[in-house]
């Protein structure tokens, strides 16, 4: 069996550091146990069904924490984790500055170790939180995007960080772009190169939006992306399950002719760039790294204002997209196909993307009369 199940992370730095080798030994295989059964069964053991990479991963951090203030409260090493340790953490998170959600999201953490204990090890211990903490989903967000905001950020991707073409410009007005550029990149303007200037009109930003506009992709999606998902001659987006955000199962969702013109021409760009050699990743940041849930908010925001859509007063993320997807397949079609197109193995976890538009619910009040 491999050191690190997963590329999960055993044992932290800092807790290694306040173990002797024995009890990092013993602490390890500890780990390993829970982080084992929460990938192959943790989220239904009744149909052996695990829980996501992702959400595995960040349970298992957020229980390292929990393990080392319980040492620290005890004075010893002890891996039983009891109620009252797992009260005091959240008395301890309610005084602190983290979000609604991260301290709900320890919260869950906690709930999956005494799952695994009582389905392990048929533990009888039964915890109910003293404190709860509510938490409202990033992948539900408040805000999502109107017809109008679709196709409006759709064209404003497409001016979305361009300048004009090399070519058409008179030397005053390069000048004036070259400086432009070597701002953006950071880069005195005499090493800016008219690749780079080229580059700026490539099509990575407007088919990474377009797709996630036609399918709705979450972050991870967007990072695990490959260019063998693309079948552009059927005009459908393959996701396979290992790839999948719940590891569930293959997926084929449909494409826009309109996006699959922008994916083609980027795949013909990313065959030329240097990066993209050695790899078969679909999009990556120009620092050569996957996109992260934060630089794709940075740049759907920073769209949105390209778009004249405010967001100052709107809970507006990449999920807003998705969240957009869901709520006008359901209106056009049907919520089964809605569930197809967001990959939802259950119709119910699509509900929650299935409300009638406002533009939609202010006509049916005036036709109420």
């Amino acid at each position: 069996m491999s050191e690190e199940p997963e590329n999960i992370v055993l044992v932290p730095e800092p807790s290694a550091k306040h173990l002797n080798p024995r009890q990092r030994v013993s602490y390890r295989n500890h780990r390993r146990n829970l982080v084992d059964w929460m990938l192959s069964e943790g989220k239904d053991p009744k149909r052996s069904i695990g829980y996501a990479h992702s959400t595995t991963r960040q349970r298992a951090y957020r229980l390292d924490t929990l393990y080392r203030k319980t040492w620290k409260a005890e004075n010893r090493y002890t891996e039983k984790i009891t109620p009252t340790h797992a009260d005091a953490w959240m008395e301890e998170l309610a005084e602190t500055d983290y979000s609604q959600s991260y301290k709900h999201c320890c919260q869950k953490a906690v709930q999956t170790l005494f799952k695994w204990e009582r389905h392990e090890f048929a533990s009888a211990v039964e915890w109910e939180p003293k404190l709860s903490f509510a938490s409202r989903s990033l992948h539900s967000p408040r805000d999502f995007l109107t017809r109008d905001e679709r196709a409006r950020v759709r064209e404003a991707a497409l001016e979305y960080r361009g300048i004009p073409d090399y070519n058409a410009v008179t030397p005053d007005e390069r000048e004036h772009w070259w400086r432009y550029l070597a701002q953006r990149l950071g880069k005195p303007k005499d090493d800016v190169t008219v690749d780079e200037w080229e580059a700026a009109n490539r099509w990575k930003i407007p088919s990474l939006l377009w797709t996630t506009l036609d399918v709705g992709l979450r972050p991870i999606e967007v990072r695990r992306a490959t260019t063998s998902w693309i079948d552009a001659a059927n005009s459908v987006v393959r996701i396979p399950k290992e790839d999948s955000a719940k590891n569930t199962e293959h997926w084929r969702c449909s494409l826009s002719d309109r996006t699959v013109m922008a994916v083609e021409r980027w795949l013909e760009e990313r065959g030329c760039r240097e990066k993209y050699e050695n790899t078969e990743q679909l999009w990556l940041t120009r620092f050569e790294n996957p996109y992260s849930t934060g630089s794709l908010n940075r740049i759907f925001r920073e769209i949105c204002a390209e778009a004249g859509i405010a967001v100052a007063d709107r809970d507006l993320t990449w999920y807003s997209i998705r969240h957009s997807v869901g709520t006008y397949m359901a209106d056009e079609l049907t919520m089964k196909a809605a569930a197809a197109q967001l990959r939802h193995r259950s119709i119910k976890s699509t509900v929650r993307y299935d409300r009638a538009p406002i533009e939609e619910r202010k006509a049916a009040l005036e036709q109420m009369g």
